[in-house]
């Protein structure tokens, strides 16, 4: 079965009526808990970035307290999987600020919550990355935007 280009799902989509797109929608939130996240998103969170942004921060501070620091296996696993989370929460936004927030947040929460996760090379690694992507993104934001990041940005990097 041959999946349809997104000019020719927007192309059905102009001649379905108001109920059959609300059918579509309810349909297609049944099969994924992505698309449900997404959904709400758009539906409600999308009127107001920042309550947003609190809420994923707020989000990432409890899984980085719930991390398991016994085993070092089983905090760069857990690690990764707040960054794979993270990464989601700044797509639903699609917004470039809020990807930079989350992301300066993710950084600063991994040197202050569990430092011990540095001494791993790969930590190490993977915060560069993310580092080098914050300093992408901030370049493509506007002078202002991009002075208040930066100053955030160096404050995690010290």
């Amino acid at each position: 079965m041959k999946t349809a280009s997104v000019k020719e799902l927007k192309e059905e989509l102009k001649f379905r009526s108001d109920e059959d797109l609300i059918k579509i929608v309810l349909r297609l939130s049944r099969f994924k808990k992505e698309n449900k996240e997404l959904l709400t998103y758009l539906l409600f969170e999308s009127t107001d970035e920042d309550d947003y942004i609190a809420k994923v921060k707020a989000l990432m501070d409890n899984q980085f307290l719930a991390l398991n620091t016994a085993n070092n296996y089983r905090l760069q696993k857990g690690v990764r999987k707040v960054l794979r989370e993270t990464k989601k929460y700044a797509r639903y936004s699609g917004n470039k600020e809020t990807e930079v927030a989350l992301l300066i947040h993710f950084c600063r929460l991994m040197r202050e919550t569990h430092p011990q996760v540095l001494r791993s090379k790969t930590m190490r690694d993977l915060m560069a990355r993310q580092i080098v992507l914050i300093k992408t993104r901030i370049s493509t934001l506007h002078e202002d935007l991009q002075y208040d990041f930066e100053s955030e940005l160096n404050m995690v990097e010290v």
